[in-house]
């Protein structure tokens, strides 16, 4: 019987394997450049397609960012969570 943690590590190799499949064929990288340079060209080709999209994306990772910290801000100061984790006095 197969129990649930050698189900996991079978999805995980699948995952890896195919995963990397799908990021060799999404972006061009080189072997010569590092992971900057080839992020750097990748944006630069969307920017090139649909300079409106990628303005849109960046706006939202950034208004992602600013929800998250400020969720986390309120979290900690509105509750208990310090007092439970034990990290205030």
């Amino acid at each position: 019987m197969i129990g649930a943690i050698e189900i996991l590590i079978i999805v995980i190799i699948f995952g890896i394997i195919y995963s990397r499949d799908a990021i060799d064929k999404t972006f061009k990288k080189n072997p010569d450049e590092g992971l900057a340079e080839s992020f750097a060209v990748d944006v630069k080709e969307f920017y090139e397609e649909n300079p409106k999209r990628l303005i849109i994306m960046v706006s939202a990772t950034v208004g992602g960012v600013i929800f998250l910290v400020l969720f986390v801000y309120w979290a900690l100061t509105r509750t208990e969570i310090l007092k439970m984790i034990g990290l205030e006095g």
